[in-house]
């Protein structure tokens, strides 16, 4: 969630039950009653983020190494995945356990490779 909201697909993230969006709240309820809401960025009264599609499943995990994500990153294609193209994100999740989840282009500049997880637009 983190992701979408520093690549501005989402505009806010509060912690809060299932009734509401309160953090004060999310102190007092057990586990199951826990949520986190998150806010859509609209332009124009269209959403920002219109689609996202898993790319990593259970059944068939996908790994890449720097030059894959590189490749992906610039326009090119690897292992039967698009590349990315204006606007989109890859995110990724990598063995690095302070930056476990990245948006594709910082794990190039990090030189991380790891699990393609999902990719938004």
């Amino acid at each position: 969630m983190s992701i979408l909201l520093r690549s501005g697909f989402i505009s806010n993230l509060t912690r809060g039950t299932i009734a509401e969006p309160s953090p004060t709240a999310f102190l007092t309820v057990n586990d199951a009653q826990r949520r986190i809401w998150a806010e859509l960025k609209y332009r124009n009264d269209l959403p920002v983020l219109h689609h996202m599609e898993i790319i990593s499943k259970p059944s068939k995990r996908v790994f890449m190494d720097l030059a894959e994500i590189r490749r992906l990153c610039t326009g090119r294609r690897a292992q039967n995945i698009k590349p990315l193209g204006m606007g989109e994100i890859i995110v990724v999740r990598t063995d690095d356990a302070e930056n476990e989840w990245l948006e594709a282009r910082e794990a190039v500049q990090m030189k991380l490779s790891g699990e393609v997880i999902c990719r938004a637009q």
